[in-house]
């Protein structure tokens, strides 16, 4: 299978609006012909059913009359006699006939040869109503309604009225027609609706076409304006955010590398200018070398961190770091973090105290709320001044386990605050570094879901709440 991977597609397929515009006619065409088939099909069952039931009607009266009236006196005697009982209570033909098909009465006088073996006449034999639609001899079409005869002695013949459906026809064909020349116009009208409609729907897909083929040239600054807030604008919305993200991920590429241009530039251009002043000193004077020597190792560092927090960085945004929780005593953290710690707090001349009531037992990856501790506590000692203080308060609080680390440092301005926890920000002062630090905190206690909140106020101090839950322990 291919994909194409860029340009234009020079090929002519057919267009939204004409595949649209075909779909629309197709339904409606087939769900107008199904109506009208509908329509003209009950319209012909109407008819013909109102003129079957007037006969039936007439026939039964006209039956039931012989019955109780006539049936003493033998049918050919009727007929002779009393002819115009069987049609003075209607206008359709009338036919008297013998069990054995033999037509001896017709109110026309039409005198028939050969013996009757219509439907409706079987149909009548077995003492059932008989109805028959079909041609007389002369083409006519005509409805056949039959009945039998009864006396007292049981069935004497049979009683059938025949009328002309010619009319009715007629009738029938004059609403067909109507009914397809509204459904004609009907098709018509929605016709003109159909190409509207497929009109409002590609003009706003060909404004976002337009517009994602001006974004995928390079163009990031356009935007589509969202007309309605349906799927189209929806999509609308979708690209704009693409073509933003893509803007912050440049902004976020450009400026990790303008930061890491700048942050390897000042310890590289330390490093290599102490060790030229080493060479040219000619190792000659011990306290110009040991000076260089301790400046390069703490630059040293400084890289190393540095590295060590990008490549941190680099497995959190790509989804590779996992943790690997275990049931932990907390108590052995907090040790081992006051012993790391206490040693850098006395030698900046900071007063480090650790307070840790007792907690139950948590369920958390211990290398990584460690690297959280030990970065909250290193900058707490990088921006508090000597003589200072810093507080770690460890203690259960309802569901949560919680970690306080207050310290008397600079603090953080109300404007800079909001933005610590973002990466690759750095704070005004000089002290400030990389940017990653909180960044990585953050996202290393949202994995255990948890929180990590800073208040601050400038030059009074800084305290950093972590909460993690008990609850969500596996």
């Amino acid at each position: 299978m291919f994909f194409k991977t860029h340009g234009k597609d020079n090929t002519s397929p057919k267009s939204i609006r004409t595949r649209l515009l075909a779909n629309f006619i197709i339904v409606i065409f087939i769900s107008v012909l199904i109506f009208e088939a509908l329509l003209i099909y009950f319209t012909h069952f109407y008819f013909y059913n109102n003129v079957e039931s007037i006969l039936t009607n007439q026939i039964k009266t006209t039956a039931d009359l012989y019955s109780q009236y006539y049936s003493n006196v033998p049918l050919e005697v009727n007929i002779v006699d009393n002819a115009e009982i069987f049609w003075k209570q209607t206008n359709a033909e009338v036919q008297i006939v013998l069990f054995s098909g033999e037509v001896i009465l017709d109110s026309k006088g039409i005198i028939y040869k050969d013996l009757l073996q219509s439907e409706d006449f079987k149909s009548a034999l077995k003492n059932e109503k008989g109805v028959w639609i079909g041609r007389n001899n002369s083409g006519e079409r005509i409805m056949a309604v039959s009945y039998q005869l009864k006396s007292d002695s049981g069935g004497v013949g049979v009683l059938r009225f025949l009328t002309s459906l010619d009319e009715i026809d007629a009738i029938i064909m004059n609403i067909s027609l109507i009914f397809i020349c509204i459904g004609i116009f009907v098709i018509l009208i929605a016709i003109v609706m159909s190409i509207l409609l497929a009109l409002s729907i590609v003009r706003p897909l060909k404004v976002v076409m337009e517009a994602a083929e001006l974004m995928a040239s390079g163009n990031l600054e356009v935007r589509i304006k969202k007309d309605k807030n349906d799927e189209i604008g929806k999509l609308a919305d979708t690209l704009n955010y693409m073509a933003m993200e893509i803007q912050n991920r440049d902004k976020v590429k450009n400026d990790f590398i303008s930061m890491v241009s700048h942050e390897l530039r000042t310890p590289l251009t330390s490093i290599r200018g102490w060790a030229d002043t080493i060479i040219d000193d000619g190792f000659n004077d011990r306290e110009i070398l040991n000076d260089g020597i301790n400046i390069i190792t703490k630059e040293c560092d400084r890289l190393t961190k540095m590295v060590e927090e990008l490549l941190d960085f680099s497995r959190f945004i790509s989804n590779k770091d996992e943790l690997k929780k275990e049931e932990t005593d907390i108590t052995l953290i907090v040790d081992y973090i006051r012993k790391q710690m206490s040693k850098r707090a006395i030698k900046e001349n900071i007063s480090f105290s650790v307070t840790c009531e007792k907690v139950p037992p948590i369920y958390l990856d211990r290398n990584k709320i460690k690297q959280v501790l030990i970065n909250l506590i290193g900058n707490s000692l990088q921006f508090t001044s000597s003589g200072g203080s810093i507080a770690l308060k460890v203690f259960a609080e309802n569901d949560w386990l919680v970690f306080n680390v207050e310290d008397s440092g600079c603090g953080i301005s109300s404007e800079e605050l909001p933005f610590v926890k973002e990466k690759f920000f750095k704070g005004k002062t000089s002290k400030s570094q990389t940017g990653l630090g909180l960044t990585i905190c953050d996202e290393i206690i949202k994995m255990h879901n948890g929180s990590l909140t800073i208040n601050s106020q400038l030059n009074v101090g800084t305290v950093v709440e972590v909460r993690l839950p008990y609850k969500l322990e596996n």
